[in-house]
């Protein structure tokens, strides 16, 4: 008996569940109206609903693409892609957002979150290699390179924009990964003699990251490198411009 009352239970829990999915299949429909459409993508992104509101937000486009919330719908699109961690979509998403709406009052939102897709996707690989250390040194940081550059972009853009402070901080992480994994290669290069090699990453550090903690460890290297090379003018010179920057420094830390 006990048997049967279980298998009962069973039963009308699988109906309720296929009631509910059908449930759901049947509110996206040929009939739908674009407002309906809208609002059920409104819907769906306030519950946290993130595919589903993209089946909706491109239906949306789909049928209506020069309706009145075609625009929102495109801006909108950008940020369900990325909540549902489809950066490679959210970028091209804001790529198409900004050309077709180069203007818009969200462009400033569509550069962002460019850069930031680019950045989420360098977290997500930086999360699933325990040893940072090995990690900077031995994989590409293309993601990280490109990231930092579209939030560059993005600030020189629209320095006055509410996402400006969100941007930097993320770059300030980006820059000292790229810097140490700079580092990391300048040293692999002084202790394979390929000191011309360990020169050009130590000045592309000084050039291009000249706010992180490692351009003091550059500028070392740099002399380092001269002075194996038996190049003794470039190495004073180095030298000259390290011991000016622990000069500035020294008087950067007295003074704070």
């Amino acid at each position: 008996m006990k048997f049967y009352s279980n298998l009962c239970i069973y039963l009308l829990l699988i109906v309720l569940v296929s009631c509910a999915t059908q449930k759901e299949k049947k509110t996206t429909t040929p009939a739908m109206q674009e407002k309906e459409i809208y609002d059920q993508s409104q819907e769906r992104i306030k519950a946290g609903n993130y595919s589903l509101a993209i089946t909706s937000l491109e239906l949306l486009e789909k049928r209506f693409p020069f309706g009145k919330y075609a625009e929102q719908a495109q801006a909108e699109l950008i940020y369900v892609y990325y909540e549902n961690r489809l950066y490679e979509s959210t970028v091209i998403a804001a790529e198409r957002f900004i050309s077709l709406h180069p203007r818009h009052p969200n462009t400033d939102y569509a550069y962002f979150m460019k850069g930031l897709a680019k950045f989420s996707k360098e977290k997500e690989l930086l999360s699933s290699v325990p040893i940072l250390g090995e990690l900077t040194f031995k994989r590409d940081l293309t993601s990280a390179k490109e990231s930092f550059d579209e939030l560059t972009d993005f600030i020189s853009r629209f320095p006055e924009s509410s996402y400006v402070g969100d941007a930097k901080r993320r770059m300030v992480f980006l820059r000292n990964l790229i810097a140490k994994q700079e580092i990391g290669i300048a040293e692999f290069y002084i202790e394979r003699k390929a000191y011309i090699a360990a020169v050009s990453r130590a000045d592309y550090i000084i050039s291009n990251l000249p706010n992180s903690p490692v351009v003091r460890k550059a500028l070392e290297i740099k002399v380092q490198a001269y002075n194996l090379m038996g190049k003794k003018d470039l190495e004073k010179q180095a030298a000259d411009v390290l011991t000016k920057f622990n000069e500035a420094s020294a008087k950067e830390e007295t003074n704070s």
